[in-house]
């Protein structure tokens, strides 16, 4: 059963309960978005009590994801971020392949906002614009995983066993802090 509550100081507020949950938990999305999810067992009262236990680690959390989002951008800004990222992100991608021993198709760079990248079948990398606003590691990171989606076209084990590689074992450290930023 999912229901949206609106809070008076947090807002508004997924309520998410479900059979697949096993104890209450509030997650807090870059969006600034905020779900509350708990097993069947446990009263919405109950659930609520603890969202409200939790609610200045919930503004806190908030308005650490609120530094950190890229700010909107005029239709200039946006033109001059996309001559920017053709301008750099084909050639860090050459250089990452060529280091790493993979090959791909071409590079394409698009105003994407649903993700930072991907790799289709023939393995052709499609670049969000929006990568420049990112930290390089973080650049750097997001196309290392598409790379790595030329050999694995899925998100298997082998697949994290080589950006992990490539990355020097700090995929999972990388792709957590890679969750912290979002695309307006």
């Amino acid at each position: 059963m999912k229901q949206t509550i609106v809070h008076p100081t947090l807002g508004e507020v997924t309520l998410s309960c479900t059979r697949r949950s096993t104890r209450t938990t509030i997650t807090v999305r870059p969006s600034g978005d905020v779900r509350l999810s708990y097993p069947p067992y446990i009263s919405t009262k109950r659930a609520l009590a603890f969202l409200e236990s939790k609610a200045e680690w919930i503004l806190a959390s908030k308005a650490r994801y609120a530094e950190r989002q890229m700010p909107v951008l005029t239709e200039q800004e946006v033109e001059q971020l996309r001559a920017e990222a053709k301008r750099t992100l084909p050639q860090r991608v050459e250089e990452l392949s060529t280091r790493h021993g993979l090959r791909y198709g071409r590079v394409t760079i698009r105003a994407t906002r649903s993700k930072w990248g991907s790799c289709t079948a023939k393995g052709n990398l499609s670049l969000s614009l929006y990568l420049m606003t990112l930290p390089e590691h973080l650049r750097d990171y997001v196309i290392l995983h598409e790379l790595a989606h030329t050999v694995h076209h899925n998100h298997s084990q082998n697949f994290h066993d080589l950006v992990n590689c490539m990355t020097e074992g700090r995929e999972k450290e990388l792709a957590r802090e890679l969750r912290n930023y979002a695309i307006r």
